[in-house]
């Protein structure tokens, strides 16, 4: 089956389920996705999910990063096929091995589409409001391909990988999600002004790959120009497909948008496993310990992770909750403008898990 005919199973498979419970590979991260994964095994507990966590420890800081323990992740997901996790830092000192352990499970699991759903929070005023939009960006190849050497002194070279079956997969993912999702607009963004061959090529896939989806309207749109209009009137997209640098900045950029890091959940996508994670992947280390992240992204994440297990009900109990604790606004932590702890957040979730509506 060529790239271009390859249609995603992201929508179709499920996990195992084990004695009546699924089975979900957890992977805490560094910073604080330790405590954000404390608070999901919180109101999971609380709401009666029926997950069962088996959770590994992958980390470069800690010391807890081997080839056999990233083979012990790959063999859980092998059965699970879902995951959570949170952000696995990436240290900036060279030690030998350039690809960082995140790199390499995302490669060992071909987690090719990284999905960012930037949506305003109802009740949560931000600088744009009524904001609705993806983010879908391809990542397993561009300037992320680890592939840097020195030449000769003081002269370094680093290889950007761009190829047709990769381009026309993420871009037919981006045009089947928008089908899926009922969304009218796919951007596709690039700088094939400059990098005439490699983002060329990437825009040539896009542009064959939405011929074949005429009810979707086709955009183009060079990425320093789309930075500025993000922040100027980020309403006018809906869709935006991109390779995988682009994604990193615009994701982060975007998640600013409505409220930063914690706020806005993630996914990452195989053609047979899902990961759910942080849409702007911020490890907030400053944040360790003290009570004050926000894991409203990560709830919401959870409850994404919910939905794609089809526990929908389970899924609609915790985002909904979530929801309702950011509309009334008498809990918000600190990057929301509150004072509110960690803990706190979390309990006003789990007290608004099942609320006695009309009391």
């Amino acid at each position: 089956m060529v790239a271009g005919e390859l249609t995603p199973l992201y929508f179709l498979f499920q996990t195992e389920k084990h004695e009546g419970l699924f089975k979900v590979t957890m992977l805490p991260g560094d910073g604080v996705g330790p405590e954000l994964m404390h608070s999901v095994k919180e109101v999971f507990k609380a709401a009666g999910v029926p997950v069962e966590f088996d959770e590994h420890h992958l980390s470069e800081v800690q010391n807890m990063a081997s080839e056999e323990k990233l083979d012990e992740v790959v063999d859980s997901m092998k059965e699970s096929k879902v995951a959570i996790i949170g952000k696995i830092h990436t240290p900036m000192e060279y030690k030998g091995e350039l690809a960082s352990y995140d790199m390499r499970l995302r490669r060992k699991l071909d987690l090719f589409a990284n999905v960012v759903h930037v949506n305003s929070l109802p009740g949560f005023k931000t600088r744009h409001n009524n904001l609705d939009l993806v983010i879908i960006r391809e990542q397993t190849e561009g300037e992320y391909s680890s592939l840097e050497h020195e030449s000769v002194k003081g002269v370094i070279e680093c290889l950007k990988i761009i190829t047709r079956d990769k381009s026309q997969r993420i871009a037919k993912f981006a045009f089947d999600y928008a089908t899926k999702k009922g969304r009218s607009k796919v951007t596709a963004v690039h700088k094939a002004n400059i990098m005439k061959l490699g983002d060329g090529l990437f825009l040539q896939c896009c542009e064959e790959v939405a011929e074949l989806y005429p009810k979707i309207k086709f955009y183009t749109m060079i990425i320093d120009n789309c930075c500025m209009q993000l922040v100027q009137n980020p309403h006018q997209f809906d869709v935006l497909v991109m390779p995988n640098l682009y994604g990193n900045i615009i994701d982060n950029l975007a998640a600013g948008l409505v409220g930063g890091a914690g706020v806005v959940p993630g996914e990452s996508y195989s053609a047979e496993y899902a990961v759910f994670e942080m849409g702007a992947r911020h490890p907030f280390a400053q944040a360790v310990g003290r009570n004050i992240a926000n894991p409203t992204a990560m709830l919401l994440s959870a409850a994404n992770m919910l939905r794609h297990l089809n526990l929908e009900y389970h899924s609609n109990v915790i985002s909904d909750a979530v929801k309702r604790v950011i509309k009334v606004g008498k809990v918000r932590t600190r990057d929301m403008g509150g004072y509110s702890t960690t803990s706190d957040f979390i309990k006003s979730v789990t007290d608004n898990l099942h609320p006695h509506y009309g009391v």
